[in-house]
């Protein structure tokens, strides 16, 4: 579980769909820098995160989601969650390292709210990271997102 030091907001209940262990380390590890109380619960496919969602009786704050995974990919994946109207009120952000606009832009097609690159560098991770968060807090159901910050 991570937690923040801010006990004054509200706790997020974060899911992170992706098969890299180290992109799933440093993600866990960026969450920790954010001001941000949240809880994180990692899944290493698709399959495996829609069997969590379909037999649990509470909705994370918000998912993300790798593209490129065994099993079930995560286009596969964000098809089969938009299906479900329980989750129509519920961010999901495709994390990837693709940077191809087409395809991004059919990702939102398929109902993805944002779209966050992964990179290279930490702090680049961190920032987005917060600013994610932050325009989540304002309005969870904003236009469509690119968050591509290279620091």
């Amino acid at each position: 579980m991570i937690t923040s030091n801010n006990t004054t907001q509200k706790k997020w209940s974060v899911y992170l769909a992706d098969d890299d262990v180290t992109d799933q380390e440093i993600f866990r590890d960026a969450l920790k820098e954010i001001d941000t109380p949240l809880t994180l619960n990692v899944f290493n496919n698709g399959i495996d995160l829609l069997t969590r969602l379909e037999n649990s009786d509470t909705l994370p704050e918000v998912i993300f989601l790798d593209l490129y995974m065994p099993k079930m990919d995560g286009s596969d994946c964000l098809i089969k969650m938009r299906e479900n109207p329980l989750l129509d009120y519920v961010p999901i952000i495709v994390y990837s390292t693709e940077f191809d606009i087409d395809r991004i832009e059919e990702l939102f097609e398929y109902g993805a709210n944002r779209y966050l690159r992964k990179t290279a560098s930490f702090d680049s991770l961190v920032s987005s990271l917060d600013r994610t968060f932050n325009s989540l807090k304002r309005n969870v159901n904003s236009a469509p997102a690119l968050i591509n910050i290279v620091v």
